[in-house]
């Protein structure tokens, strides 16, 4: 078995108040590379907050969070900002694309902030473009473009940068059922290439294509048991 992409022991999130808000009890989690792994639950029960501490958008509270074998739970902001922007690739449920920015521009602005020189973001821009089936569609705009075809740059974006981990927040709320269907061939393909995935998700057919689920209600992360 491959080693572990992410390993949370004992990892709590609460939030200061009165009284505090416990938005996920202490959590043990393994996911190994290569692992396709769909954590579920209804509105409210935890998802986005276990989302933000896999992302580095937030800190736990306590526990112990390592990334690719590296304890992440205390690091500083900068440094961060620096992993998030190298080892994942996110991938939400709203797109996130600047409207008045081709796709391969859009792709490209994933790359500001990890020093890939200038001179070769259009190119990396076009090749992941390609993978995700949109080398046809390098300077089309987000707003002459199908609700599928935005994704798919969304993950080309996501992509760009070659990520350990590809964490995905409910990339299919958007899109009709043919439109999930190929999104989620896309996904398909690219676990099948060795890709970590993560996928958030209250739509139990889209937790099917996963290898694994993970579920998680007020707070409480646990197995499946098939």
């Amino acid at each position: 078995m491959t080693a572990p992409v992410i390993a949370l022991r004992g990892v709590r999130r609460t939030y200061p108040g009165t009284p505090p808000v416990h938005a996920l009890h202490p959590a043990d989690l393994v996911v190994h590379g290569g692992e396709y792994v769909a954590v579920v639950g209804p509105s409210g029960s935890g998802k986005s907050t276990l989302l933000h501490l896999l992302g580095l958008l937030d800190a736990p509270t306590e526990g112990v969070y390592e990334l690719a074998g590296r304890d992440v739970a205390d690091l500083p902001d900068a440094d961060r900002t620096t992993l998030r922007g190298s080892a994942i690739g996110f991938v939400f449920q709203a797109f996130h694309l600047l409207a008045h920015r081709t796709a391969t521009e859009n792709v490209e602005l994933a790359m500001l902030y990890n020093r890939t020189p200038r001179a070769r973001r259009a190119g990396l821009a076009r090749e992941a473009l390609d993978r995700v089936g949109l080398a046809h569609r390098l300077d089309a705009l987000p707003t002459t473009m199908s609700g599928g075809e935005r994704q798919r740059v969304a993950v080309a974006r996501a992509l760009v940068n070659r990520p350990r981990l590809l964490l995905c927040d409910e990339p299919t709320g958007n899109l009709d059922t043919a439109t999930t269907r190929t999104v989620l061939d896309l996904f398909g393909a690219l676990h099948a290439d060795g890709l970590t995935i993560v996928m958030i998700t209250h739509d139990p057919l889209v937790a099917a294509r996963a290898g694994r689920v993970v579920e998680i209600s007020d707070g409480r992360l646990r197995e499946r048991v098939p």
